[in-house]
């Protein structure tokens, strides 16, 4: 069973963040209950409209951009993780991406344990923060779903257990990813953090990210010029660290993710970028 909690970890790890206490202890929504986003779409819509949010600049991603990953255990393929920006949509009345991130176990393992997560992420277009965050666990014989809708106009988050006091534009686990995307590497020394928030279930928790330095790597989606960093989980909190993580971005403007690796009581896990799409503009960093 190790092999297959090791794609969970993955989807946490992509994310800048790694969970495994957290498929245990939220809950789940049941399909009789009223939509969370349809409840904070009526209440909040005049506040949305009157508040103005910030504008960042984005050259990282579009819609349309599809990363695919393959997840070893080891020299072991075990899954496959596809990260995509399928549309724009509108949110109280806001434009959107779309993201959606998948983890799949390969036919193979799925015969006697299946994995099939999905997590939506609703991030607004011009100020790279979420509107709603999804999650569907489905692994083997359990399931649970989750769902936050944030209002960054009056700083809450509201789920079906509640609603919850969050600061300006916390982020959820993929747009803190997207998020970090577009930040700026170019003149960072190794050693230098990043400081983020991110809101889960019922708290706000510290997000940190330490640049480690530049490396060429090479993958089944080519050679890449690409720069290290390593998330830093807040110690106690809602997300507990399954060992060191390191993660390979691209050493340009679109910052993709190429490879991530981490360490674990037993051997290693791994996600390497397989294949890309809808990539906005040219890849700097691809050296072949």
């Amino acid at each position: 069973m190790l092999v297959y909690k090791t794609i969970s970890i993955l989807i946490f790890v992509l994310f800048v963040a790694i969970t495994t206490k957290a498929l245990k202890d939220s809950v789940t929504i049941k399909k009789d209950t009223i939509s969370v986003q349809d409840t904070l779409a009526v209440k909040d819509t005049l506040d949305i409209k009157k508040f103005i949010f910030r504008t960042l600049p984005n050259k990282a991603f579009d819609v349309g951009e599809k990363l695919v990953f393959d997840v070893r255990y080891g020299f072991i393929t075990a899954g496959t993780a596809v990260m995509q920006i399928p549309k724009s949509e509108f949110h109280n009345g806001r434009k959107c991406y779309r993201v959606e991130f998948t983890v799949k176990s390969l036919p193979f393992f799925s015969t006697f344990y299946k994995v099939e997560d999905k997590y939506v992420s609703l991030i607004d277009s011009a100020g790279i923060f979420p509107w709603r965050f999804e999650q569907y666990i489905r692994e083997g014989g359990y399931k649970r779903d989750f769902k936050a809708e944030f209002d960054h106009a009056n700083n809450k988050a509201i789920t079906l257990e509640g609603e919850y006091t969050i600061e300006p534009y916390v982020h959820d686990i993929i747009s803190a990813f997207y998020f970090n995307r577009i930040m700026d590497y170019s003149e960072m020394r190794g050693g230098t953090m990043m400081h983020l928030k991110n809101f889960y279930k019922d708290s706000t928790y510290n997000l940190n990210v330490r640049f480690r330095g530049r490396e060429r790597i090479s993958v089944k989606a080519g050679t890449f010029d690409c720069v290290i960093v390593e998330p830093i989980v807040e110690e106690g909190g809602l997300f507990k660290s399954e060992g060191i993580i390191h993660i390979w971005l691209t050493d340009d403007d679109k910052k993709i993710p190429v490879m991530v690796k981490s360490k674990i009581l037993i051997g290693s896990i791994s996600a390497e970028l397989v294949e890309y799409s809808g990539i906005k503009g040219k890849i700097q960093a691809k050296v072949k």
